[in-house]
């Protein structure tokens, strides 16, 4: 286990931040600033029970890069695509998936290629999720969230960049 409490998976840099989110503004916020710092090839693995606002911030994060229409929760297309001024990103989320060989049929592999991709439940890819990510734990807290980040390899110096 590493200092995090999170599984080592041998990647050495490794950033953590902590981030309150007091109300749904907040979140979105969060995201546009992560939107600042994101590129072709990233990865953001949402982590958190249901309703706790990964859809939210990510629907903050495509406001960031530009996108000005609707961001459903891609729960029952499993994934959605954003064209953005920035980068192209798939929006995933895993929570119906049986297995975590249905996310390579989605197009996983081929999206890192083509842009960014955000990730709803990337639990279910356990040690398969790429190193090269940011991960965003959020949990209640009081009567808002709180988001922990962790910035895993290039995201290192990105995420100490990152004003939250």
């Amino acid at each position: 286990m590493s200092a995090t409490g999170l599984p080592s998976i041998g990647v050495t840099a490794c950033a953590e931040k902590l981030c309150a989110l007091p109300d749904l503004g907040a979140a979105e916020g969060l995201g546009g600033r992560i939107a600042t710092q994101l590129r072709d090839g990233d990865l953001v693995a949402l982590f958190g029970d249901l309703g706790v606002g990964k859809t939210t911030l990510s629907r903050g994060i495509l406001r960031g890069l530009g996108h000005e229409g609707p961001v459903p929760s891609p729960t029952f297309t499993l994934v959605q695509h954003y064209v953005t001024d920035g980068v192209l990103v798939a929006h995933f989320d895993l929570y119906r998936l049986a297995s975590r060989e249905e996310i390579f049929e989605l197009g996983l592999d081929e999206a890192l290629h083509e842009g960014a991709v955000l990730i709803e439940w990337p639990e279910i890819l356990g040690n398969t999720l790429p190193n090269e990510r940011l991960e965003v734990h959020l949990a209640d807290a009081g009567d808002g969230r709180m988001a922990r980040l962790v910035g895993r390899g290039h995201w290192f110096d990105r995420l100490g960049a990152l004003a939250v």
